[in-house]
């Protein structure tokens, strides 16, 4: 059994619903291109080694925290990596390309098995505990996985977003798809778990072009089977969710927190939705491109609502983006997102 152990006072208070005046930060991708301690890193080495050289994914993840002062920390990774462990190949030019899709259950045959399929994961449990190993010990660390609607969608088609008639209409297509992944993602859930991350977040950037109905056949469910196997220990976040799918998140048993985008009003998220477990957002990352004094500004329209609630009224709350940091996005930016959101919560 795996026992959680959560480094970051402000993030165990979320979790575990104690109210709280200032709030734990984390953001989607603070790890990444907009930041001068990844692309310096990127100069000498490729992302693929940057991800599967456990030091090298460490030194990334710890670049962030060091330069803006997160409470959490995340496992630099990619979400494509169980497809290229069920050998169906993986390069970036710059962006992710598999070596074949599938179109057709005949093509499982291609898929190596789940036992065959995780021993190309372990690089993660090792990226994971070396990270921890540099992380300051009150900052808390979260791994990740992508969701399987979004791990289909790529499998299938190549990428997260386009025509998805196919896998909306051949249940039989997908059902079979994810008797493979499902046990995947449990076992590659559970190696980064037990290298040490607190809560393993999974990531679905394509579950928002669902109807109610797939979405609670092809997200709710198959995630309420995993939280069953890990409870408390998985987070969630679908972009572009609606208001209906976010029901049908927070409904899911045992699911240790989730995160809603920018269209949402935090506030009133927090107010339907609070006291179950973490509820991560949502500031709008584009604003980070505005001028200094027009940030401040749109920075404080932001969090004023939501300071003026009871701390035991926004409990759980997590602060970060209604997505993650873009490319180019000035540093100065998120420094002051995240100044501006201490100094508003401890005055």
């Amino acid at each position: 059994m795996i026992t959680t152990k959560y480094y970051n006072e402000r993030f165990a208070n979320a979790i575990q619903l104690v109210p709280q005046d200032v709030p734990p930060i984390w953001f989607m991708r603070q790890a990444g291109r907009y930041h001068s301690h990844y692309r310096k890193l990127k100069e000498t080495y490729s992302f693929m080694e940057l991800c599967k050289e456990p030091e090298l994914a460490a030194e990334v993840a710890l670049g962030p925290v060091k330069e803006f002062g997160f409470d959490v920390s995340i496992l630099f990774s990619d979400l494509l990596f169980p497809l290229e462990a069920l050998g169906m190949g993986l390069t970036y030019d710059p962006g992710p390309k598999l070596s074949f899709s599938l179109t057709s259950t005949s093509d499982f045959n291609k898929l190596k098995s789940v036992e065959e399929a995780i021993e190309g994961l372990h690089f993660q449990k090792q990226a994971v505990i070396r990270t921890r190993e540099v992380l300051p010990k009150d900052v808390s660390l979260i791994g990740f996985v992508g969701g399987p609607f979004t791990l289909m969608t790529y499998a299938s088609i190549g990428k997260h977003d386009g025509n998805l008639a196919f896998i909306k209409t051949n249940q039989n297509f997908v059902d079979g798809f994810y008797s493979i992944l499902l046990p995947l993602l449990k076992k590659n859930i559970e190696l980064q778990l037990q290298g040490g991350a607190e809560v393993v977040m999974m990531f679905d950037t394509a579950a928002g072009m669902l109807d109610p109905i797939n979405f609670h056949r092809y997200v709710t469910e198959p995630i309420s089977e995993l939280t069953k196997m890990f409870p408390n220990q998985i987070g969630y976040y679908a972009k572009n969710s609606t208001e209906e799918q976010i029901r049908q998140i927070h409904s899911i048993s045992d699911l240790v927190g989730f995160g809603v985008d920018h269209r949402f009003s935090i506030r009133t998220i927090l107010q339907e939705f609070g006291g179950k477990g973490f509820i991560q957002g949502n500031f709008d990352q584009e604003l980070l491109f505005a001028e200094p004094i027009t940030l401040k500004q749109k920075i404080r329209e932001y969090l004023l609502p939501i300071k003026d609630l009871d701390p035991k009224d926004r409990v759980g709350w997590v602060a970060g983006l209604g997505h993650g940091v873009l490319q180019y996005t000035p540093e100065i930016s998120v420094h002051t997102l995240i100044e501006e959101t201490r100094k508003v919560f401890s005055t």
